[in-house]
C-alpha cells in the first residue's frame, strides 16, 4: 500500500495516485500530435490557474535550469542587475549570473532573514546613470533557510524603479490540482 510521507523538506514531491497511475502509460512522441495536445491542455489549464491570459511556458528541466533560463533569455554579457541573497539559492542566481558574464552586485542579508523592501529601495537609489543595474533577481521561497521573502512589496519597490524584475519562485499545486489536470487531457 502506497504511504505518502509528510517530510518538511524541498524534495521529495507527494505524487497523487492519478499521476502516478498517468505516468504508467506508454511513452508518447514528444514531438508528434498527442504530444502538442498535452502540452496545449496543460498550458490552459495553468492560464486557468494563474488567472491570466498571457503566455504560460513549461520548463522541462530543475528549478536551477528555470534560473539559468531566466538570465539566458532577458540579459547580456555586460549587464548590471542586483542580487538579492538570503539563502543558497540567491548565492546560486549570482553565480549562474557570473558564469554568463552579467555583473551581479549581490546584497546579501543574514541567513533566517527576509529582504525588506526598504532595502531594495535603498539599493536601487544608488543605481544611477548609465552603468545602473538592468535589473533585480531575488528568490523568494529561499528554501535553504526557510525564509519567504514579501515578493509583493518588493515587486511594487521594483516597478517605481522601472528594473526588470527576476524571481526564483516555486509553484506548490494545492492538493488535488494534479489530479484535475490529468483528468482534463
Amino acid at each position: 500500500m502506497y504511504r505518502p510521507q509528510n517530510l518538511r523538506i524541498p524534495g521529495p514531491t507527494f505524487v497523487p495516485q492519478a499521476v502516478l497511475a498517468a505516468s504508467a502509460r506508454p511513452l508518447i512522441n514528444h514531438r508528434g500530435p498527442e504530444f502538442a495536445a498535452l502540452l496545449a491542455a496543460l498550458t490552459r489549464a495553468l492560464q486557468d490557474f494563474l488567472r491570466t491570459e498571457h503566455d504560460v511556458l513549461l520548463l522541462t528541466s530543475s528549478g536551477s535550469g528555470g534560473m539559468e533560463a531566466a538570465i539566458a533569455n532577458t540579459l547580456s554579457s555586460g549587464d548590471r542587475v542586483l542580487v538579492f541573497s538570503c539563502g543558497a539559492f540567491g548565492e546560486r542566481f549570482a553565480a549562474i549570473c557570473k558564469s554568463y558574464g552579467v555583473d551581479a552586485r549581490r546584497i546579501d542579508v543574514p541567513y533566517g532573514r527576509a529582504v525588506d523592501p526598504d532595502l531594495v529601495r535603498e539599493e536601487l537609489a544608488k543605481e544611477k546613470g548609465k552603468d545602473a543595474a538592468k535589473a533585480v533577481l531575488i528568490t523568494h521561497n529561499e528554501t535553504s533557510t526557510g525564509v519567504l521573502n514579501p515578493i509583493k512589496d518588493i515587486a511594487a519597490v521594483v516597478r517605481e524603479s522601472g528594473k526588470l524584475f527576476i524571481v526564483d519562485s516555486v509553484f506548490n499545486a494545492p492538493r488535488g490540482y494534479a489530479e484535475r489536470v490529468v483528468d482534463r487531457t
